[in-house]
């Protein structure tokens, strides 16, 4: 049986896990701050520009195809063998991404809440939600997406607290440091934007199509809101050198907040920002065990997803990634991240013209 999502379901699943790197947003001021200081929100503009350039090109590639899957599409145009080769690329991609952001969620958890944890019992407790939800399919994630949306709206808000003898004179002058270094920046900003890529999978289970279009303009520009409010707010409440010397400006940015009722807000944050990292990691993973199970020939994609599932608790008995190597790895995945969401996309969209003028002029 065919499920339809939603419009309103891939917007708001698209907000807060296909399009934002949700693991990414809390050191994302330090990011900027390192090369394009107190104008790296400029860098966030530009590059919510170039994410939604790219969002509707794939909406524009899955307009020609609507009922196929990335899968399905580079079959259709590749052939049998070499779409399926595209496709096991894309299939190691999602999965990357997947594993990538769950190693960083349990690597934060331990470093701000409970240091003493076995990375393995973390994973279990992580894989049982993760497991409940990917399991019905792309319109139970979509309702999940939904109800992230509500439980952590408050979460933005809340920083406006922390603007107390904050200095707007820190953003001054505008385009200080230059067109280049601003220029160079949008590289973090992108790397927060991936996940938009996942259109190729959402598209053929979207009920009113028509509404893509508007649903993609909306998702990023929620993003690109959030994205800035935030990096604003580390920037006129830190020093521009003070940035820089944390990890997660915005977690520090929380632990600033004084309420009379409630201590260490950085914690219960971090709690309920747990849903917007599943958000991250839940689309990637349904991607990789959807894609594993038309390769193979199946329509039921839980077998597979239970095996992957199953390799990721095994996986913290033999593979405990540090600091460092989770930097590299991101590292690595942003660079993969670019030609899948940036590269890939403008080459089958040019592929595709060409592919359709071709047949077309054959049958007539």
């Amino acid at each position: 049986m065919e499920v339809r999502l939603l419009p309103s379901d891939c917007q708001i699943g698209k907000t807060y896990g296909f399009d934002s790197r949700c693991g990414s947003v809390l050191s994302l001021p330090r990011d900027l701050a390192k090369t394009a200081g107190t104008d790296g929100w400029i860098s966030i503009v530009l590059g919510w520009m170039a994410s939604m350039l790219l969002s509707l090109v794939i909406i524009r590639i899955m307009e020609k195809n609507p009922e196929h899957t990335i899968f399905e599409l580079l079959s259709t145009y590749f052939g049998k063998w070499l779409g399926k080769g595209l496709g096991a690329v894309w299939i190691m991609f999602a999965a990357y991404s997947a594993s990538l952001a769950m190693f960083a969620t349990i690597h934060i958890i331990k470093i701000w809440i409970v240091q003493d944890i076995r990375n393995y019992i973390l994973m279990i407790l992580f894989v049982i939600p993760i497991y409940m939800i990917t399991k019905q399919g792309i319109r139970m994630i979509g309702l999940f997406a939904e109800l992230v949306l509500m439980v952590t709206l408050w979460i933005p808000i809340l920083l406006l607290f922390a603007l107390k003898d904050i200095q707007w004179m820190y953003l001054f002058p505008i385009g200080k440091v230059g067109v280049f270094p601003i220029l160079s920046t949008i590289k973090s900003t992108i790397y927060s934007f991936l996940g938009f890529e996942l259109v190729f999978i959402l598209y053929p289970f979207l009920k009113d199509k028509k509404s893509a279009s508007k649903g993609i303009v909306i998702a990023n520009s929620l993003s690109m809101i959030v994205y800035v409010m935030t990096t604003i707010a580390c920037f006129i409440r830190f020093a521009p050198s003070e940035v820089t010397d944390y990890v997660y400006p915005v977690l520090n940015l929380l632990k600033v907040i004084r309420l009379p009722f409630m201590e260490r807000l950085e914690i219960i944050c971090l709690s309920f920002y747990l849903f917007m990292i599943f958000m991250t990691i839940i689309p990637y993973l349904y991607t990789a065990a959807l894609g594993i199970s038309q390769l193979i020939g199946k329509q039921d994609h839980r077998n597979v997803l239970r095996i992957l599932l199953f390799l990721w608790i095994l996986l913290p008995f033999f593979f405990i990634p540090t600091s460092s190597q989770i930097t590299q790895m991101a590292n690595l995945w942003g660079i993969t991240g670019v030609y899948s969401a940036f590269v890939f996309p403008i080459f089958l969209w040019i592929y595709g013209w060409i592919f359709h003028f071709v047949r077309k002029e054959a049958k007539s």
